[in-house]
């Protein structure tokens, strides 16, 4: 005879309550999109170094390696927005996601 194998299936909700799965839902889909943003500014940021840094190699025009140095300090403004925006997000979201002290039992 032979043995099934049970696997775990990782999309089955584990909150059965209707109300509860949205709202499980709607803050997991904010989870991803504040990483698909930081992402965004990530790239963005890249864009600019490389920007800046192909403005800085340009030897015929001068006045070019101003912008390349505005190039460059906004990518790292751009990098430190992105992610002070992430963790920001992050801690509110994980603040929904924990449990109210009036909502955790407490042992008599």
């Amino acid at each position: 005879m032979k043995k099934r194998l049970k696997l775990h299936n990782p999309f089955k909700p584990r909150i059965t309550d209707e109300k509860n799965l949205r709202e499980h839902l709607a803050l997991e889909r904010t989870k991803l999109a504040n990483e698909r943003t930081l992402l965004s500014y990530i790239r963005a940021s890249l864009y600019l170094l490389l920007g800046g840094i192909a403005l800085l190699q340009v030897k015929e025009y001068t006045n070019l390696k101003i912008i390349g140095y505005i190039a460059l300090f906004i990518c790292v403004v751009f990098l430190l927005i992105g992610i002070g925006r992430y963790i920001s997000l992050e801690r509110r979201l994980n603040d929904l996601l924990l449990p109210d002290e009036d909502d955790i039992e407490k042992p008599d």
